[in-house]
This record gives C-alpha cells, structure tokens and sequence, in this order.
C-alpha cells in the first residue's frame, strides 16, 4: 500500500513539474480548470455532451482556455471569433495536425490527413493539382457524379417502394465516385469487394466515435498492451491498404506515362521523376488512397443520410424543394451543377442540413509549428489546437435559434441564397477538406437526384421522428431509420 501511495505521489510531482515548467519557461497557456494528476480534465468533461462542456467553461475562462487530456495540454478554441483567427488569420502558425494516436499507428503519419510538415505540404499540393486536373470542379467528374446520381437512382428503384435503411446504398455512391477518380472504375454495387470496403468504412466511423477510442487518443499506452476495438480498426485500415495497394500493382503494370489515367497513375509517374524525393514513396501512395477513401466516402454519405431524415421530418420544406426541381430542372434530364445558382432554396437546405448536422463537432485536431503569441498568451511550438466547431455552426446571433432546421438560415429576405463565414463543415484555412468542392457537387447532384425521381415516405408519422444526431467525441451520426421511395411517374 505505502509504495502505492509513493508511486502516486512521484506522479503527481511529476505532473506538477510538467505544469510549472509549461506555465513558468516559454509557455504562457491560457487559462482554464485545474488538472488532476495523470488523468488532467478527464473527469470535468461530459463525454455524451462534449460540446455543453466546452460552452459551460468558456462562459468562466473565455473563448480560449486549456485542458489536460490526460498530461498533454490542448488549447481550446471557442467562438467564431477564435476560430477565424487562429485558422484564417494565422493560418500558417495553426496548420499543424495534432495528436490522434489511433490515426498515427495505423497511417504512421503519411497521407494527406495525419501528416505533416514539408511531406503534408507536398502529399496536399499534388493530390489538389491532380484531383482538379482531373476534373474536381469541372465537367469531366460531374459526368462522373450524374452517372452515379442516375445508377443511386435504379438501385433505390430495386427497393420497390418498401421500408429500407438508406445507409448502405448512400455510402455506394459517392464511394464510387471516389473510386472512378482514384482507380479510372467504379464497382457494381453487389461486388463483393466493393462490399467489404463499404462495410470497414462504417464499422470505423462507429468505433472511432466511440468513447474507448476517445479514452485510447489520451492515453495512447492502451493501444499497445490493451485489447479491444482499436485493433479492429487497425484490422480494417490494414485491409484497406491491401486493396489500395493491389490497385497500385495493376497500374504499375499498365502504366502509360504519357497518358495518366487517375490519381494513383499522376502519383506513380511523380514518383519516377523525383525518385530523391522520399515523400513520393508507394507507402505514402497506399496511404494517400486511403484517405481519399475514408474521408471523401463516410463525410457525404452520413450528411446524404441526415439529408434525407430531415425531408422526411419536414414533408414541407420537401415540397418546397421539389416544387423548384420541377420549375428549374423538369422530371426528365439529369440535374447539372449550373442549376444550383438557379435553386437558392435547395441550396440553402443543403447547407442546413450540414450546419445542422455539425459532423465533426471539434474539428480534427490541430498543432501550431512554431511558439506562438495568441491573443495575450504565448502557445508553444506543437501544442495541441481543439477548434469547436459547434461553437461556430450553432452561433446564435449569425444563426437564430441554433438548434432548430431551418433553411431560412441561408436565405436573405427576398429568397436568395446568403453566403455566411460561420459555414465552417469543412473546416477552414490551410488545413480544410481536400475534397470540398467534389463534396458539394456530391450532395447537390445526388440529393436533387433522388428528390427529381421519388416522393420520400416515412414508415412513421412525421413528428415522431427523432432527428437529434448522435453525437460523440469524433463524428455526429444520424440516428437509425426506415424510409420507402416512392418513384414518381
């Protein structure tokens, strides 16, 4: 017992050091409330309501404050005002990605996401060039997106107007779309691989937004002596990297250097080129794909899949929406991206709906790459950054009544659409989603799609539906529900 109590006492001056040093030497952190030993805030922390955690402690220390996640501290974020400032205004200095320790041992810090320094720099610059060379933005990919929108289409004919859970078939599509840009093909929806891929892709958002893996990013000493679900995600992200790294094989063995095809052949023909550069390696590759995978499929999935819940919660914002598709677009061609300056309404409910939904309520983390002065206190060099996004998203005075759908958030007094800063789903500054603008392509055309071809039909009366996402340490998910497409005739 006495050498417990030795133990725990050495921990804690230990600790206590640490936060002198921190508090008294280069760093001046800023403040917040006091940790324990080891754990630091844990405790103090809501792990079901995060966000009315981080609410309550700005109201005491202000829009920036510090935590302790275990003995690392993190500098929280809190207010558009903080948030703009740190990722816009000081981009640079704010740039770095944080610790994610589950996301580190299964990438080892290569890829777009979890890298950084000069090799994020690099992987982020060529995967933006090629991505926009081959067509992000332009017509060649939204041939590509309208092809999937129209098979999404015939797959949810398959239905038969019966109850269904939309989240499989959701998740084909823009993976398919993912597919054709990466890969130069897209897979029926019953191949078996195909199928493999869209199932681990689930089963690790799920796991990932879970409070063992929350417990696991503070103190990553479990992930190496501790059983559970961490190890299925590293499962699954090894199994990823198989199927990414065949596809590698079968362009290598085809390749054309003359005639790229898609990004992985752009990457291999970067590789012959700068063989000095070790940046461009057939690790970084597989790893890159993988990204482009996780990030660019579950994100436009699960806001298609809260989309279309809340349609079916308010049968009159539907029809309003599909009372423009028949003025603007007709029942007969496919949609294309020139509709949408001519459909403010449905415009303004796609970003609703992802301001609504506020998928990744903290953002990813965040590091600063050098000391920095912020506001009156001085962050030192590789300090953990939590931007709340929630705080931004659900801002009262840019948004009335936060908490409430209404795409009147969107709109000016004369129906047009209203651009807002505060529109932050993706992030913001040097560190924001690769695939942003292939994201909104995705949710206009597949979202009109699907509302230009079928009357939407809960299985349950409207007002018992339950829209309130499921909200977790890493990503809001919709709750669970049965929808029947009606096709229209």
């Amino acid at each position: 017992m006495d050498a417990v109590v030795v133990l725990v006492l050495c921990l804690s001056c230990c600790l206590l050091l640490s936060l002198w040093k921190q508090s008294s030497g280069k760093g001046k952190l800023p403040p917040g409330p006091t940790p324990l030993p080891i754990i630091g805030n844990i405790l103090q922390l809501d792990i079901k309501n995060t966000s009315k955690t981080l609410s309550n402690l700005s109201k005491i220390y202000g829009p920036v404050f510090t935590l302790y996640f275990g003995m690392r501290p993190t500098v929280v974020l809190y207010g558009y005002e903080a948030v703009k400032e740190a990722l816009i205004d000081m981009g640079e200095k704010f740039s770095g990605r944080g610790s994610f320790p589950v996301a580190e041992k299964a990438g080892k810090g290569l890829g777009i996401i979890f890298s950084n320094g000069k090799e994020w720099r690099e992987i982020r610059r060529f995967s933006l060039m090629t991505l926009r060379n081959f067509g992000m933005g332009k017509r060649s990919i939204e041939d590509r997106v309208q092809e999937e929108a129209r098979c999404l289409v015939e797959e949810l004919r398959k239905t038969n107007a019966s109850p269904c859970d939309p989240t499989f078939l959701l998740g084909c599509a823009p993976c398919n779309v993912i597919c054709s840009t990466v890969f130069q093909n897209r897979f029926d929806y019953k191949n078996q691989k195909f199928l493999n891929i869209m199932e681990k892709l689930n089963e690790n958002t799920q796991i990932m937004s879970s409070p063992w893996m929350q417990l696991c990013n503070c103190f990553p000493v479990l992930l190496d002596f501790f059983p559970g679900s961490h190890n299925k995600v590293l499962k699954n992200v090894a199994d990823f990297n198989s199927f990414a790294l065949e596809k590698i094989k079968e362009h290598q063995a085809s390749l054309d250097i003359n005639n790229p095809r898609d990004l992985i052949d752009s990457f291999l023909i970067k590789m012959e080129q700068e063989k000095h550069n070790h940046h461009f390696s057939l690790e970084n590759l597989t790893n890159t794909v993988v990204d482009l995978f996780g990030a660019g499929t579950e994100t436009t999935s699960t806001t298609l899949r809260y989309a279309l819940l809340l349609l079916l919660k308010h049968p009159e914002i539907t029809a309003k929406v599909q009372e423009e598709i028949n003025h603007v677009i007709g029942g007969h061609r496919s949609p294309c991206m020139q509709d949408r300056s001519r459909m403010p309404y449905m415009d303004a409910v796609i970003h609703e709906v992802q301001r609504h939904l506020n998928l990744l309520p903290f953002n990813l983390p965040h590091a600063v790459t050098c000391d920095v002065k912020f506001r009156n206190y001085l962050i030192p060099k590789g300090t953990n950054i939590l931007t709340s996004l929630t705080s931004v998203l659900h801002d009262d005075k840019e948004f009335p009544n936060p908490e409430v759908f209404d795409p009147g958030h969107f709109l000016d007094k004369s129906g047009n659409f209203k651009k807002s800063g505060y529109f932050m789903p993706f992030s913001a500054g040097k560190r924001s989603c690769v695939g942003e603008g292939l994201a909104h392509m995705e949710l206009f055309l597949f979202l009109t799609t699907i509302l230009q071809n079928f009357t939407l039909k809960p299985v349950v009366d409207p007002k018992d539906l339950d829209t309130t996402p499921v909200r977790s340490g890493f990503a809001s998910m919709p709750p669970s529900y049965q929808i029947c497409f009606i096709p229209l005739e």
